[in-house]
């Protein structure tokens, strides 16, 4: 039976519909926005897995059709998901997966396709209300109703889900998820703007997701499908009691051990000695070795969150507001154009930056745009397996790293001057050398460290914290600068990054229902702290950017020519810039209004480039003295050539002081010759005197220049 509601949200009209689409699947809706429409299908397997995790995974996919677009490349047909489609479904899977009933491991899939788009509104947050809405109405044990806001403030008016075009205009971008209750998720970006305001916006958005969770439940209820029989993965109880006996004491003791590594490998011994004393007792137990570790992960967990509540002292020692030592080094690679080694506790970064031409530029076709966009500012983000000790193969860019990049490139975004005063393409990348909690903020901390080492003119410094949170019922700590540990066994990871002045960028994801608007102002208030504590040490490694850019690095000039002129300076089939670029060896760029771009690591070579462009496209300026060489003679004068295919007519009465009686008597063709522009008439035609320019030379002192050598009258 096809079920169908529309309301209005936003100032736009809001339709879900159920029972028409994807009719196979556990449960699925359609959800429509404007003309941009989703479908949201949710599918779970009837057997739990093996894996010691949820398996649950969301796919968000575009389609070209949608937009009306055929895609590129060869295949013509959609491949592996981009980087937006990566980033939107993890805006969907995040706030969904600590809403699953704990226990349930049975593999568990939410798909995400964008039908249609109307290039006004984004689907990304359409998706987590179409996920919702089809869960519920699906098998699947998943009863709680959720969605998601995006927020702008346009000329200080907070406003929901704005349209692409009102997002030029706003000076903050977040995407806000969340049940009526409770905050679940925090995305986004924005231009310094302070706490409070930000706070604010998050309230805002969760007016908005009241409303939407509020039609949901129009549609859902009196509608629920019963919940499919499963069974919560739990340990056997006398083992767990057996287990619980043999490691509690040593679990307390390896968490005592600050360096990460020494406390993994005391855990690790723990275990080994357990499973041991165990096949000692019934060789029955090794069948058990994933069970047991579960327990001494929940005893591990159990132990560090009361330690914490208990004393107020974390894994490695510190208090819960401290900061782990921090240190910052910059110019640490000799050939980049910029780097940086930020290293917090045992969380290390690597950056480096590097300047490209336009030409470096990523291209990107989307189908939120009518036309190809581009993008002149990248940070890739790399996390290795020796990073955390491991020997794991090397794969593909992972969706984490993507999202983590994503999170750091947002923080720097807004820093950077404008294109136009600094015409590069900047590519940073962040590869984690040591990783034990928050390297995306380390990345953001290297990345500014490494721009302004590379002589980046950015507005200022950016530093970015995470923030922990342990809740136990009406008892909650709020740590600063966590640990992997305190991120793994805690219930909040909450990174926020900006400058002196305010939050430039945020990402709050939790494990429990939510969060109340008291534990986020405290947690944003600490964040606040210690950033400035950050941003200090880091002012103490480089306090600007550097005043040149690196001597390795592109220099880049600009000129405006007249457009009329671009084809003569590429020349036919690019034969004329081809040449200026390999006799001046630089690289030289030019759009159709006309503006040269010169790009080269020798400023000899771009001002040679720029010199030769000149000659081409220079305009005949009235009162200007040109030396050009004479083209042709005439009974009345002579034809000279000022500038590259410019040629002018001096008459013969211009040629000299007193009479001259034949032109050949003062020049001859191919002499090269002094003149100077006296005036062009209406058709263009150039009137020159080369007797004005011998005037005005020798009256400024120029006729130097024209002098003979030293000796020479003496020898007439």
């Amino acid at each position: 039976m096809i079920q169908r509601i529309e309301r209005q949200f936003a100032g736009r009209p809001l339709i879900i519909e159920t029972g028409r689409m994807a009719k196979l699947a556990a449960g699925s809706c359609t959800v429509q926005f404007g003309d941009t429409m989703i479908l949201c299908a949710a599918t779970v397997q009837d057997r739990p897995t093996h894996l010691p995790f949820f398996p649950l995974t969301v796919e968000y996919r575009e389609k070209s059709y949608a937009a009306g677009k055929i895609p590129g490349g060869f295949f013509k047909r959609e491949g592996r998901p981009g980087e937006k489609e990566i980033l939107s479904a993890r805006l969907t899977d995040r706030p969904l997966r600590p809403l699953f009933p704990k226990g349930f491991m049975h593999e568990t899939q939410v798909a995400c396709f964008i039908i249609s788009a109307d290039q006004e509104n984004d689907a990304d947050v359409l998706a987590l209300l179409g996920a919702s809405v089809a869960l519920n109405r699906s098998n699947i044990p998943f009863n709680d109703l959720v969605a998601s806001v995006r927020v702008g403030r346009i000329q200080g008016n907070l406003v929901w889900n704005p349209t692409f075009e009102q997002l030029q205009y706003s000076d903050m971008d977040i995407v806000v998820a969340g049940t009526a209750d409770a905050i679940t998720m925090v995305e986004g970006g924005s231009l310094e703007v302070t706490e409070a305001d930000m706070l604010e916006a998050i309230e805002f958005a969760h007016e908005g997701i009241r409303q939407l969770i509020d039609i949901q439940k129009e549609l859902v209820e009196g509608h629920r499908v019963p919940d499919m029989e499963w069974t919560p993965k739990v340990p056997d109880e006398s083992l767990a009691a057996k287990v619980t006996t043999m490691a509690e004491g040593r679990v307390k003791e390896a968490l005592d051990i600050g360096d990460k590594h020494e406390r993994q490998q005391a855990l690790a011994a723990v275990k080994e000695d357990v499973v041991a004393r165990l096949k000692e007792e019934d060789e029955a137990y090794g069948e058990h070795e994933r069970d047991i570790e579960d327990i001494l992960r929940g005893i591990e967990k159990q132990t560090m969150r009361a330690q914490i509540l208990d004393s107020g002292e974390r894994v490695d020692g510190r208090g819960l507001d401290d900061i782990r030592p921090i240190s910052c080094d910059v110019g640490v690679i000799p050939r980049t154009h910029g780097s940086a080694l930020f290293t917090r506790g045992q969380t290390q970064a690597l950056v480096a930056t590097t300047l490209g031409t336009s030409r470096d530029e990523q291209r990107i076709d989307s189908i939120d745009h009518a036309e190809e966009v581009t993008k002149s500012f990248m940070l890739h983000y790399n996390f290795p397996p020796f990073s955390v000790g491991e020997a794991k193969p090397y794969r593909g860019t992972s969706r984490r790293e993507t999202g983590h990049g994503n999170l750091a490139e947002r923080a720097i975004q807004p820093l950077l001057p404008s294109y136009d005063d600094f015409p590069y393409t900047v590519r940073v990348v962040s590869d984690i050398l040591e990783s034990n909690g928050s390297s995306s903020m380390a990345s953001v901390c290297g990345a500014s460290l490494a721009l302004m080492d590379t002589g980046v003119p950015i507005k200022a410094a950016c530093a970015g914290i995470a923030m922990g949170l342990i809740k136990e019922g009406d008892r909650v700590a709020v740590l600063t600068d966590i640990l992997g540990v305190e991120d793994f066994l805690g219930d909040m990871d909450f990174k926020v990054a900006g400058t002196s002045e305010g939050i430039t960028s945020i990402q709050m994801d939790i494990k429990i229902k939510g969060l109340t608007t008291a534990i986020m102002k405290t947690a944003l208030e600490r964040a606040h702290k210690g950033r400035m504590h950050i941003l200090g040490l880091m002012n103490e490694a480089i306090s600007s950017p550097r005043d040149e850019v690196s001597e390795w690095a592109p220099r880049i000039t600009t000129m405006q020519i007249n457009p009329s002129k671009i084809g003569e300076v590429i020349g036919p089939k690019g034969k004329t810039i081809r040449g200026i670029q390999d006799e001046s060896g630089a690289t030289i760029e030019i759009d159709d209004s006309g503006l040269i771009k010169i790009a080269a690591v020798s400023a000899d070579a771009a001002a040679r480039a720029r010199e030769m462009v000149e000659a081409i496209t220079q305009e005949p300026d009235v009162g200007r003295i040109y030396e050009g060489p004479v083209k042709n003679t005439t009974t009345f004068g002579a034809f000279i050539e000022i500038l590259p295919g410019v040629e002018g007519l001096c008459h013969i009465s211009e040629l000299a002081d007193g009479r001259v009686e034949k032109t050949e008597d003062v020049l001859t063709k191919g002499d090269i010759t002094r003149v100077k522009l006296l005036s062009i008439d209406e058709k263009g035609r150039l009137r020159l005197s080369r007797r004005a320019a011998m005037a005005e030379e020798a009256e400024g002192g120029a006729a130097e220049e024209r002098a003979e050598p030293a000796g020479a009258e003496a020898g007439e």
